[in-house]
């Protein structure tokens, strides 16, 4: 799975020999026993019931076929259309939090002249905290309010790394979230028609090509820091060249791939999610999921955009 807050047993594929194990998860539907009837007991209630079956039929039928289709507010659990619209309102207040973030560096370009590198800092550090305790914690207990903070953690730091980026490249917050939207619609229509599909194989193969790339960035940064990087290098070993091509071009490509394959990864466990009949505060778990690489995919390519304006 790309996201580890999908490691939790509302996603996982469940074995039908067992009963699913996550709070509110449904009983008796997944391999419970439930003893056979004492064999007199049915001949003793048949003539009872064959009485008043065709009438109770008769209305239960007509019950469902006048009655409105059941949603997750009515069943409480969760569904595909419940989450795409949490996922929306995540994203709200995200953006509301992003344009803060965004006039905040802004108008420290202008008074001082350099930009306000406050909000970046602060949502960086508060959206990583708030997604280590989501991620921890939503196995026991799912929490909307701390999702919610980590939404507009997350926006202040997208608001204030793009007004830093805006301000040495003019116009590549708006390429960037063009490509963002491109990849995010191609990746959603490709698994909506079925054509990409996550695979166990391809998936660790992603997962382990992730972790080497965590240990690429910690390297990176530990370089950089320490000044052992020359500062022409703006991005770092990013900005080193292979064959006269920014390492960073290379990397960022084979890393946009990931993050889009992580995508189709987060939207079959959505599904894997409602196939297991999860709760529906699950969907606020399955919306996160999605937050977490869609904004990691904003921030590889606003970066891939920079490195190849730097390069012109």
């Amino acid at each position: 799975m790309s996201n580890f807050v999908f490691n939790n047993p509302a996603f996982r594929e469940q074995d039908p020999r067992n009963v699913a194990t996550y709070p509110g998860a449904p009983r008796g539907k997944r391999g419970e026993y439930a003893p056979p009837p004492p064999p007199g007991a049915a001949a003793q209630t048949a003539s009872f019931q064959h009485a008043g079956m065709d009438a109770a039929a008769q209305a239960q039928f007509e019950g469902m076929y006048t009655a409105p289709s059941a949603g997750a507010i009515e069943t409480d659990r969760m569904t595909v259309e419940d989450t795409v619209w949490k996922t929306a309102g995540l994203f709200g207040i995200l953006l509301v939090t992003a344009v803060a973030g965004w006039v905040w560096t802004m108008s420290g370009a202008l008074s001082t002249g350099q930009a306000d590198m406050t909000p970046w800092i602060i949502g960086a550090l508060g959206g990583f905290v708030l997604a280590m305790v989501v991620t921890f914690t939503s196995r026991k207990k799912v929490r909307p309010a701390l999702i919610f903070a980590y939404a507009a953690f997350e926006g202040l730091f997208v608001g204030g790394i793009s007004a830093f980026f805006e301000l040495i490249w003019p116009g590549v917050v708006v390429q960037a979230t063009l490509a963002t939207l491109a990849v995010v619609g191609v990746t959603l229509a490709l698994f909506a028609s079925g054509r990409i599909r996550a695979s166990a194989k391809m998936t660790k193969i992603v997962l382990i090509a992730m972790v080497g790339y965590l240990v690429f960035q910690l390297l990176n940064l530990v370089l950089m820091w320490t000044g052992v990087l020359s500062a022409d290098l703006t991005f770092g070993l990013y900005s080193a060249k292979v064959a006269g091509i920014p390492l960073g071009l290379i990397i960022g490509i084979l890393v946009v791939l990931m993050a889009a394959y992580s995508l189709v990864m987060d939207f079959d466990q959505i599904q894997q999610g409602v196939r297991n009949g999860a709760p529906r505060k699950y969907g606020w778990v399955g919306a996160f999921g999605i937050m977490v690489t869609v904004v990691w995919l904003y921030i590889e390519i606003l970066r891939i955009l920079a490195i190849l304006r730097g390069n012109d």
